[in-house]
């Protein structure tokens, strides 16, 4: 058994990158201060039942994809270093107002990343007294499929 481990303090052990799927905007964000990230693939299915049967059958369909994440929010990735030609100067935020299709890469280290496109969503930054820098979670709805690479 191997296990991917993304130890605590290890720079560039999981990174995720944003590019523009569309082509508009150039060049790539690799968006900092992760603080946990989840992969979702959830397949839905078929349920049916039959008049011989005193169990119900299913069988699976269409999966709904999602990454999801917390970050702390870093003022030049969030909100854009300015214009609109790269994705950097976009920022998360301008990408997700401009609902601009993006395409995405998780490595996780080891030569594995799993890579899809879709739209940014769930922003909702939050500060308090008591966690007195901004975090927040940061969703990307995958259009598609996943696409795997790797070992």
């Amino acid at each position: 058994m191997s296990y991917i481990n993304p130890a605590p303090g290890t720079a560039g052990q999981v990174t995720l990158v944003l590019t523009d799927s569309t082509g508009t905007l150039t060049g790539n964000l690799a968006v900092p201060a992760l603080q946990n990230m989840t992969i979702n693939n959830s397949n839905d299915t078929f349920t049916w039942s039959q008049l011989d049967s005193g169990s119900k059958y299913q069988i699976a369909t269409t999966a709904t994809n999602s990454v999801a994440c917390n970050i702390v929010v870093d003022e030049s990735s969030f909100f854009g270093t300015g214009g609109n030609t790269t994705v950097a100067s976009a920022g998360i935020l301008g990408l997700s107002k401009a609902k601009t299709k993006v395409g995405f890469t998780i490595n996780f280290g080891e030569g594995r990343t799993v890579a899809g496109s879709g739209y940014i969503t769930g922003l909702a930054p939050t500060v308090s007294a008591d966690q007195p820098v901004w975090v927040s979670p940061l969703t990307i709805a995958v259009v598609g499929d996943y696409t795997l690479g790797g070992n």
